[in-house]
């Protein structure tokens, strides 16, 4: 009786594993930022022309005015992704911007690319699972960028701003606090 229920077990084993199909997954996870490129955001470096953006972007939205400087937000658009972009001009040109980054966007790949276009940071600071790595003076432009991690890494924010101090001129990561 003992080996009848052995046989049995096996046998029902058998069927289960072999009526189960067999299926073959050819899945590909890409992170969500895989085709964005950091060069997508150089039209929006300060001294670039406000024609030019708003040939691509359109006229964007006005933000604010304060003496002879306007801020504009404009979205960056993609089949992956969106986010805001606020620019700042005086006289047509572009002053600073500060881009609110996805925060599905993987940390690594946007730090890596920034270390790769403008050298490694010169100062970073990390508090409470946030991070700003800050590059003081390349081409005569301060770029900021911010992550965080929670379960992952993300980034919040990058922004670029002239290094030396402007007549009357507030870069718009200082007026929104976040540096």
């Amino acid at each position: 009786m003992k080996g009848y229920y052995y046989k049995l077990i096996i046998i029902l084993l058998g069927l289960i594993f072999f009526s189960t199909p067999i299926v073959k997954v050819n899945a590909k996870v890409d992170p969500p930022n895989y085709d964005f490129s950091i060069d997508a955001l150089n039209l929006f470096m300060p001294s670039q022309s406000k024609n030019v953006i708003e040939k691509k972007y359109g006229d964007g939205s006005f933000i604010s005015r304060k003496g002879n400087y306007q801020t504009k937000k404009y979205y960056v658009t993609h089949i992956r992704y969106r986010f805001a972009i606020f620019v700042q001009y005086k006289q047509d040109k572009v002053v600073d911007f500060h881009a609110s980054l996805p925060t599905y966007f993987l940390h690594d790949i946007f730090h890596q690319s920034l270390i790769n276009r403008i050298g490694k940071q010169d100062k970073y600071h990390n508090t409470s699972e946030q991070s700003v790595y800050i590059w003081k003076n390349k081409k005569g432009n301060r770029h900021v960028y911010a992550g965080a991690c929670t379960i992952t890494c993300f980034p919040l924010y990058y922004a670029v701003y002239p290094s030396e101090s402007i007549d009357g001129h507030e870069p718009i990561i200082k007026m929104l606090g976040k540096y």
